[in-house]
């Protein structure tokens, strides 16, 4: 397998790129509009061909390049099935248990609210991609987008904190130049999951008096058609 993390500076956003040597194909997840010539270089120099990109749910703080890679392409766009789902412009929504992968890769959608409703991680036999559900230190706050404290507790402990404590972590974002961690790193280190009950757990995310994310009024609204701003509402 081809494997590499990529950075998006001016937003803090990870971007993963999964490549099968068997196949030559690949696909992307949370993908950044301005970075879309970076990706296809990166493919063109990789000789992969980009068949499918996902993301882990309607991201706040920055533009998805879904759309713009979908015509650029011609790969199929993901997005996950939530109880709101409003990003009907993506090819396919995935379910909880979905097979995302592609030929040589395999690749598992889970179901994890609370940051958002329709909030994805993308499991590997190795790795898990958590997108804003579980960061480095941190968990993804919940004050916007149907987000919900309880139900991210629930995909925290009963979801990902069950999975192999050796698992690697790669998040959607970090804002102190981590770039990896792992289950078992997290369950002792994290300060966000050193709580005894759900109701300490929501307690902190209440108390959290973050300001909104800074691309927030246009990064939704364009996201809702996978990054296309000319028909955002």
């Amino acid at each position: 397998m081809i494997f590499r993390q990529l950075f998006h500076a001016e937003t803090s956003t990870y971007t993963y790129l999964l490549g099968s040597l068997a196949t030559g194909e690949a696909l992307l997840i949370d993908p950044v509009v301005e970075d879309v010539n970076k990706y296809l270089g990166l493919l063109e120099q990789l000789n992969l061909k980009l068949v499918r990109a996902l993301d882990t749910h309607v991201h706040a703080d920055h533009v998805t390049a879904l759309g713009t890679l979908r015509e650029r392409t011609g790969c199929e766009t993901i997005m996950g099935l939530g109880p709101s789902t409003k990003a009907e412009c993506a090819t396919r929504h995935a379910e909880d248990g979905d097979d995302v992968g592609i030929p040589g890769i395999d690749l598992r959608a889970l179901y994890t609210p609370g940051h958002t409703d329709d909030s994805y991680c993308y499991l590997m036999d190795d790795r898990v991609f958590t997108g804003d559900t579980l960061l480095i230190r941190g968990t993804g706050r919940t004050d916007f987008q149907n987000g919900d404290a309880h139900q991210q507790y629930n995909s925290l402990f009963e979801k990902l904190l069950t999975l192999p404590e050796d698992t690697l972590v790669y998040p959607g974002h970090d804002y102190k130049g981590f770039t990896m961690s792992t289950i078992g790193e997290e369950k002792r280190h994290n300060p966000r999951l050193q709580v005894h009950s759900v109701d300490e757990y929501v307690d902190i995310m209440e108390h959290l008096n973050l300001p909104s994310p800074k691309y927030m009024d246009v990064a939704v609204p364009a996201n809702l058609t996978c990054g296309n701003l000319a028909t955002a509402p």
